[in-house]
């Protein structure tokens, strides 16, 4: 193999999703009449990206040390309803309300860990039966309803609605958490270690590695990731549906990592792939909406992108 055709194949290798979310957007801005490249729209796209995308951060950590995370959409419930509960007392301070949102989640996250961790269940049975619990709890707690705080909070509602330069503050706030992501990825020891897991998990203990430590942890980060997400969710409307709030958002947020590139099989991801994976899903919903597909088929389109980034992964191995 020649060089240049050594270089351009570990340029596709490794940036390959940059160049499918650039091809793919000179493709619709072509398909839409240039409705879909314009600035506001694509402010949108980056706007219903960021809570998704904020989930799919943590996420990626989980998947990367050879693991799966099924309960972030019911824990996003129960960390909104309580974040709710309490902004619409008006006896606690926003930035408390929103701690106590970070800190139940995170207790999710820690159960979800040590569970599968000193119990050696596989992690899709264990986040999957707390995402039930977890629901269940938030059915309980809001009779099924939905739960509305105190929506004259402007401060509370600009984090979900707000905008800074004309940059939507979620997409500000899901930028600066993949930046400060990427450095706990590539330049710590503890990032080094979750890749190490993720790749044999027997050789990482063998090599001092305290694997069921850097397992809980991933857990813990993904599902703090998930209260912030909450955050912003919830802050948009400043209403939680004990039904249906957060419904669907593990897959999504799954989907967006591994089209961003992270293997499933562990050990191998980036955190800026995952960041391109969560706005390309949005560009696919945004061409559904602006070519006029029913919308019944986003289910059929998703799972293709889900098949086909496996594909990739399976190819990419051998």
């Amino acid at each position: 193999m020649s060089k240049a055709k050594r270089i351009m194949k570990d340029l596709w290798s490794q940036y390959s999703i940059v160049f499918v979310i650039l091809a793919m957007f000179v493709v619709l801005a072509v398909l839409t009449g240039g409705r879909f490249s314009r600035f506001s729209n694509i402010m949108t796209i980056f706007r219903n990206a960021s809570t998704i995308g904020i989930i799919a951060l943590g996420m990626t950590f989980v998947v990367i040390s050879g693991g799966i995370d099924l309960s972030s959409g019911p824990v996003m419930a129960t960390a909104g309803l309580v974040l709710v509960y309490m902004q619409g007392s008006g006896k606690f301070p926003l930035p408390l309300c929103m701690l106590a949102a970070v800190l139940v989640a995170g207790v999710f996250g820690l159960v979800n860990g040590v569970i599968i961790t000193k119990a050696k269940v596989p992690p899709f049975i264990v986040t999957l039966a707390v995402g039930i619990i977890a629901r269940s709890i938030t059915m309980y707690i809001g009779g099924g309803a939905t739960i509305s705080g105190d929506k004259t909070d402007d401060l509370f509602k600009s984090i979900g609605n707000g905008s800074i330069l004309k940059i939507p503050t979620p997409f500000i706030i899901f930028i600066v958490l993949a930046v400060i992501l990427t450095l706990l990825l590539t330049k710590t020891k503890y990032g080094t270690f979750v890749r190490a897991v993720g790749c044999n998990e027997n050789a990482a203990a063998y090599s001092g590695i305290r694997v069921d430590r850097i397992k809980i942890w991933t857990y813990v980060l993904s599902s703090v990731c998930v209260g912030v997400a909450g955050i912003i969710e919830i802050s948009r409307m400043v209403a939680v549906s004990s039904t249906v709030t957060g419904s669907g958002y593990e897959f999504d947020a799954i989907t967006a990592v591994l089209v961003g590139g992270t293997s499933l099989a562990g050990g191998r991801g980036t955190v800026y792939g995952t960041v391109i994976g969560s706005i390309l899903l949005y560009f696919v919903n945004n061409m559904m909406i602006q070519m006029d597909i029913s919308t019944y088929l986003t289910g059929a389109v998703k799972g293709g992108v889900i098949m086909l980034a496996v594909l990739f992964q399976a190819r990419s191995r051998k």
